[in-house]
Formats: structure tokens, C-alpha cells, sequence
């Protein structure tokens, strides 16, 4: 019955519903939902190919073939993993929805390769980048402030370059970041943060903006928000003055941020809640990437270390 009613329902339709689902029940971000579509506009074409038409229709041969497809396109194994995921997804929400009658993806799985460890800068070289943004130069202490405020609070840089005015509280030296699915967090901002955020708010911004009003704190030349990509040219800029060697984007100085907490002492849950994961196996890594640090507490706690 269920696969009957799930033949009364178009495939496309079936996942515009899905996408829906996700943005609204589950909150998820704008860009994480469009990764979704995109993997699962491709299955589509793989069911159109092999004439499957509606959802009650698909089977796990069809699935299989879809990735068989993608590993033979060179579709590195990670990317399968995800590909397979928003499959999953989809057919599990076809399920629950009755418009299928089984999981077709229940018994399948791709081989993960071995997990990549998160690359981190030395404290040396995280210094020099934060503060190789030159007061004196253009947006100089826009710069700065952004450095210092990915340093100090390890975040995304969604969360960076969408960071309004009413999330920040210097005087009590925190802000309050809205992270994955619209869940917000609360990070310390520390006290050279606050000094970079408070000149710039204080002296660039006002000139950047030149009696305009705008919410968000980090602004482009003409007011307007910092782009993604902007952030990506301004960080590499800033690594290339700075002289750091390493490769650096954004999302670096937020592994930093981690692996320095955890280099420190600081509780693996701790860590958890500043950068925002809703899984603590996805904190784990930094577990790895600490190594001298949990040889010092295991011979200091351990009976016979």
C-alpha cells in the first residue's frame, strides 16, 4: 500500500518536500541544504536513466548503480560516503512519509578512507597572522578584529561574515554565535579581541559606512557584509604578510582554536560546546592532533605510567 501511494507521488516533488523538511523542521542552513539538492539532483538522473519514475519504485540495485556510477566518474571515496548520505536521507523520509515501503539503502555503505587530521598552525605562527593586520593599512583594523575574533572563538566562517552588532557584548567579553541549524552558542571573546573589535568599531567602521546604518559587524568597502570569498583572499593576504609558510584559510585558525584549547587542558566537552558540534565524536579528532598533551595527563593520573 505504501509503495502505491508513493507511485501517486512525483520523484521531484518528493524531494522539493524533503529539501523543505530539512530547512524547516530540522533548521538546517541555506548552503547545507543546497548540498543536498546538488547530490540529490544527480541520483535523479541516475533514476531517470534506469526508468524509475517514483519513489515507491526505487530499489537498493538502483542505488548501487548510482554509486557505482560516481566511483567510476573518480569520485573521491568521501565524496561517495556524502552522496550516499543524502540518498539515505531522502529514502528514509520516504519511508517515514509512507511514500516507500522499505529502506533500499539499509544494507549499503561506502569505505571511508582513514580520517584526515585537521590542520592546525603552531602558536608562533597563529600569532603572527592575528596580528600582521596593520593598523595603518586599508581595513587594517577590520582585519584585525576578524582574526582575532576567528582565533579567539573558532568560527565558521558563515558565522564570521554573518556576525550582527546585536551578538556581541564587550563589556562582558562574549558573543553569541548562531551556528548549524540556527542553534546558538555562547564563546568568550578574550581580551585582545574585544581591544581589536572595540577600534574597529570605534574608528574604520563609522568611516566605512559614513552615516549608513548596518547591522552586521564586519563590513565590505561599500557597507555591505564580507563575502565568503572575501574572507578566503583576506586570510591568505594576511598569511602571505605575516610569512607563514603553511597553507591557511579560515577554517584553519577555527582547527587552531581547537587544537590549542585542547593543547592546553581544556575538557574535550568544553571544547565541544565553543565550536558549536552536535556530536562529540566530531570533537574527538583534536584528541589526535594533542597527542603530548594526553601523554602528560596519562602519566600524571595513571597509576602505573
Amino acid at each position: 500500500m505504501a509503495g502505491r501511494s508513493g507511485a501517486a507521488v512525483g520523484i521531484d516533488a518528493s524531494v522539493d518536500e524533503y529539501l523543505d523538511w530539512l530547512t524547516v523542521e530540522r533548521g538546517l542552513a541555506k548552503r547545507s541544504v543546497e548540498a543536498y539538492a546538488r547530490d540529490l539532483s544527480a541520483f535523479l538522473v541516475s533514476l531517470v536513466a534506469r526508468r524509475v519514475r517514483a519513489p515507491g519504485a526505487i530499489r537498493a540495485v538502483d542505488v548501487r548503480a548510482h554509486l557505482a556510477l560516481l566511483s567510476q566518474r573518480g569520485l573521491a571515496p568521501r565524496s561517495q560516503a556524502r552522496a550516499l548520505a543524502a540518498v539515505r536521507g531522502w529514502v528514509r523520509f520516504l519511508v517515514r512519509t509512507h511514500h516507500l515501503d522499505d529502506d533500499p539503502t539499509a544494507e549499503l555503505a561506502v569505505r571511508r578512507p582513514g580520517g584526515r587530521l585537521p590542520h592546525a598552525l603552531g602558536r608562533g605562527d597563529a600569532v603572527s597572522l592575528v596580528t600582521a593586520a596593520r593598523p595603518g593599512a586599508c581595513r587594517g583594523l577590520r582585519d584585525r578584529a576578524l582574526l582575532e575574533v576567528f582565533y579567539a572563538c573558532g568560527l565558521r566562517v558563515s558565522e564570521a561574515t554573518g556576525l550582527r552588532l546585536t551578538q556581541l557584548n564587550l563589556d562582558a567579553g562574549w558573543l553569541t554565535v548562531v551556528g548549524k541549524g540556527n542553534k546558538e552558542r555562547v564563546v568568550p571573546l578574550g581580551q585582545p579581541a574585544c581591544e581589536a573589535l572595540l577600534a574597529y568599531l570605534a574608528q574604520e567602521r563609522p568611516r566605512v559606512l559614513r552615516g549608513r546604518r548596518s547591522d552586521f559587524v564586519f563590513l565590505g568597502p561599500r557597507g555591505t557584509p564580507l563575502t565568503r570569498q572575501a574572507v578566503w583572499k583576506l586570510v591568505k593576504r594576511r598569511a602571505a604578510l605575516a610569512a607563514v609558510e603553511a597553507r591557511v584559510s579560515p577554517h584553519t585558525l577555527r582547527h587552531t582554536f581547537a587544537t590549542h584549547l585542547v593543547g592546553g587542558g581544556a575538557d574535550l566537552r568544553v571544547v565541544q560546546a565553543l565550536l558549536g558540534h552536535a556530536d562529540i565524536g566530531t570533537t574527538q579528532v583534536y584528541t589526535h592532533v594533542a597527542p603530548e598533551r594526553l601523554r602528560a595527563v596519562h602519566r600524571r593520573h595513571h597509576p602505573r605510567a
